[in-house]
């Protein structure tokens, strides 16, 4: 009974879900997050390697890392968040975990993370898997 309730109520969720890129643990992506002051609305960008994502369905949380000032920052965000703009992924990463919590010890260049090369060919077959 309980499960039927909340199957409905992610349902709801599903059907005003935007559409957002696929994106995975190493990737580096810019969010865009609603920002509201006084009464004015502005949105701001976040800039970072994805560390973690958590959870499945509108539970689904991933986690930003970007360093300013040579200090580290995260930012938490659930997928499905109103003040979620957009995202745009601007590099695919080459990692072999699931969660980069190391990246949190490292300085400088040992922060990068591998970049994924997709050929030509890999990305038509993607595109043609899509449609």
């Amino acid at each position: 009974m309980i499960r039927k309730q909340l199957q409905a109520v992610e349902e709801a969720y599903y059907a005003a879900k935007p559409e957002f890129p696929d994106f995975k643990v190493g990737d580096t992506i810019d969010v865009h997050v609603r920002i509201k002051e006084a009464e004015r609305e502005r949105v701001q960008v976040f800039n970072g390697t994805v560390i973690r994502r958590k959870g499945r369905g509108p539970q689904e949380m991933f986690t930003v890392r970007r360093i300013v000032n040579e200090e580290g920052v995260e930012r938490s965000w659930p997928l499905l968040c109103p003040s979620i703009a957009k995202i745009d992924v601007r590099r695919r990463g080459k990692v072999r975990r699931a969660k980069l919590y190391y990246l949190r010890d490292r300085k400088g260049k040992a922060t990068r993370v591998k970049e994924l090369r997709i050929s030509r060919e890999q990305m038509a077959q993607k595109e043609g898997a899509k449609k």
